[in-house]
């Protein structure tokens, strides 16, 4: 096959241009180890805790709730997850480049594959962003509420999800606010999101130990209220609360060294991640009947019932601020991945564009305004549900192209491989499928819509401009890929 052939759409990328790509960028180098490791955790621990755990166990007002096996609920999703990180680990050490899962399926599976995941994520990751920003708005209500002051109604809530509600603005202004700090460069959003993981962590292990001793067992019982087909539906749910490595890996051009610290940063940020999300669930279900969760400030509301308001007041305003860290992972996500496709000529050549500190200022403030558009008409189950089919599919293509790599480039040099191959990727692939299939027809309509829409840009615009077709204006020599 000839990689450069412009009527192929399955030419791919050579790796041996990463290296020279990644060198000329703009981007900055300044993000080490524990930074990457507290994005990735920032991006996984946030809304999954604070508002879809207890969204999922009760239900909320169309849904079927899983009840106390929503801990089920967080492991299934968790372990579907976990095969997937260990292939992006392999990548990451491999091919350590702005663009995440696409860029490793435009360089294993061609331009086709790489665009569809590419486009793909343009819309989960600032819908992510947008689902989170509806979450902190839940919390930041409460926060005023435990001081006295109430938010008028037709500000909290969009009308399908509060009586009276117009539009939640609370969510609008958030998504502006992050992306302001995202806009001020790599290194100022690195040193924040480390501190404000740090206090994240700190948050929940106090709710976890202060709400052991509210636990009341028979709260667990039925374990399984609705059965498993309810904990499944909230795996599928769930499950863009447990690979905020995915968005972190996007990152990779940024680090110092990031070959050797992304494999780890991805690895353990999940670990840290999936212990905190078990007992933070134990917490929950136990304190609260599962009916009496409330879907959108569970913890909070957890608090007050059981007599503690000045806790939930203080947990509401410390879950605000924590829950940014969700934000501002998926916000730097959804910028590289756009700077990367721009940069490989699929999109416009004005997106690339970097300001003096090395950021994608431009598609930074659209991504941040579109999510703000996002979280201020639309439900959250709706935004969720639909970030999480695109992110299942880009994992059943990294779990893809890391078998068909490993055989046509076994020679790459890999500073981690995963192990058990070929069945770990294949378990992903078969566990992210089986939870597309537990989503909503709508979803898969709206998902159908969205990647219709980006195939007329791509063959109308991408197929024609990619620095890979030889007759692009933007055409780049690359070395040939015998492979």
């Amino acid at each position: 096959m000839n990689e450069r052939n412009p009527n192929s759409v399955m030419r791919r990328k050579p790796i041996a241009d990463i290296g020279d790509e990644a060198a000329k960028n703009g981007l900055f180098k300044s993000l080490g180890l524990w930074q990457l490791t507290a994005i990735g955790v920032g991006g996984i621990i946030g809304i999954g805790i604070f508002t879809l755990a207890g969204l999922v166990a009760n239900g909320g007002p169309d849904g079927v709730g899983a009840g106390p096996a929503v801990l089920i609920s967080f492991l299934v999703a968790g372990l579907a997850s976990a095969a997937a990180a260990l292939s992006y680990a392999e990548f990451a050490g491999m091919i350590p480049r702005a663009g995440s899962a696409y860029t490793y399926g435009y360089v294993a599976l061609g331009e086709i594959v790489g665009w569809f995941i590419g486009w793909d994520l343009l819309l989960e990751y600032i819908a992510i962003v947008a689902v989170v920003a509806i979450g902190i708005s839940g919390y930041f209500t409460e926060f005023m509420s435990g001081i006295g002051i109430d938010i008028p109604t037709w500000m909290q809530g969009t009308p399908d999800t509060l009586d009276g509600g117009l539009i939640n603005l609370p969510a609008i202004v958030v998504c502006v606010l992050v992306t302001f700090i995202l806009s001020r460069g790599t290194q100022t959003f690195g040193r924040f999101e480390l501190v404000a993981v740090g206090l994240k962590v700190l948050l929940i292990l106090a709710i976890i130990v202060l709400g052991f001793f509210y636990i009341n067992t028979q709260n667990y019982v039925p374990f399984l209220p609705n059965g498993f087909g309810a904990v499944f539906t909230g795996a599928a749910t769930v499950f863009f609360a447990v690979f905020g490595y995915d968005a972190m890996s996007t990152a990779a051009e940024e680090a110092k060294d990031g070959k050797k610290h992304m494999p780890k940063a991805i690895l353990l940020s999940l670990a840290i991640a999936m212990v905190l999300y078990v007992l933070a669930t134990l917490v929950l279900t136990g304190m609260q009947n599962w009916q009496d969760i409330d879907p959108t400030a569970a913890f909070a509301v957890a608090f007050q019932s059981v007599g503690l308001p000045v806790v939930a007041t203080v947990l509401s305003a410390f879950a605000v601020i924590s829950i940014l860290t969700v934000m501002l992972t998926f916000l730097l996500g959804v910028s590289r991945v756009w700077f990367s496709m721009s940069r490989d000529g699929l999109l416009p050549k004005w997106f690339s564009g970097t300001d003096k500190r090395g950021t994608p200022a431009r598609v930074t403030w659209i991504a941040g305004l579109a999510a703000a558009v996002l979280a201020g008409v639309f439900p959250i189950r709706l935004i969720a549900d639909l970030t999480n089919i695109g992110i299942l599919a880009a994992f059943v293509v990294v779990c893809v192209a890391v078998i068909v790599l490993r055989r046509t480039r076994p020679d790459v040099p890999r500073t981690f491989r995963l192990p058990f191959m070929p069945w770990v990727p294949v378990f992903g692939v078969l566990s992210s499928a089986f939870l597309i299939t537990q989503l909503h027809w709508e979803t898969w309509l709206r998902f159908g819509i969205w990647l219709v829409i980006g195939l007329v840009i791509y063959f109308s615009y991408g197929r024609r401009n990619s620095v890979m077709n030889p007759k692009s204006p933007r055409y780049i020599e690359h070395p040939v890929d015998p492979h």
